[in-house]
């Protein structure tokens, strides 16, 4: 693995020189895929990160250390990472993202996309969503019965990022966090 990713022990950090989203990704990625021969290439079914673009780092991370329990594995000055689950959620600095895969900052858009955080039983989501507004969180929609059957709300983190909090009797959601689509 690169040098980058070996322990600094004189300043106790993780990495020994600040390295961009896109070197870190690099770096985890290419070790990660098997040499494959011919023409044919797939990806594993899964997405091991979700990145965020945000105006202000240090509001956006309190608001999900406060708003949701989260702590951060890593931070810097223009990323902070959380492990959540077998995934990585990152909140960067909106300009720093725009710039690492070549985007105008001016013109940087938001794609229309909620996030989701499923909960094992209905009398969850509620408490979840106050905790998040209590945090910041403006209510898009309070929680209510859905069309699918189950139990849901949205809110928008303090960037506009839409999160559901959703209670769904048909789905599994396993001890790791795991959900199931039954």
């Amino acid at each position: 693995m690169s040098d980058l990713f070996k322990t600094d022990p004189q300043v106790g950090s993780i990495f020994k020189a600040m390295v961009s989203r896109r070197e870190l990704l690099a770096g985890c990625v290419a070790s990660l895929i098997p040499d494959v021969k011919g023409d044919s290439r797939t990806m594993d079914q899964r997405i091991s990160l979700v990145t965020l673009g945000v105006k202000d780092l240090e509001t956006s991370k309190r608001f999900y250390v406060e708003g949701f329990g989260w702590r951060p594995v890593f931070e810097n000055k223009e990323i902070v990472f959380f492990q959540t689950g077998g995934m990585v959620f990152a909140l960067f600095l909106r300009d720093h993202l725009a710039a690492d895969f070549q985007a105008d900052p001016a013109t940087f858009g938001r794609a229309a996309i909620a996030l989701a955080y499923n909960v094992r039983e209905r009398s969850e989501v509620d408490p979840l969503i106050k905790r998040a507004a209590s945090a910041g969180a403006k209510i898009l929609k309070p929680a209510e019965e859905a069309s699918w059957g189950g139990y849901s709300g949205y809110f928008s983190d303090p960037d506009g990022f839409a999160w559901e909090i959703a209670w769904n009797p048909q789905w599994r959601l396993a001890s790791d966090g795991s959900i199931y689509v039954a």
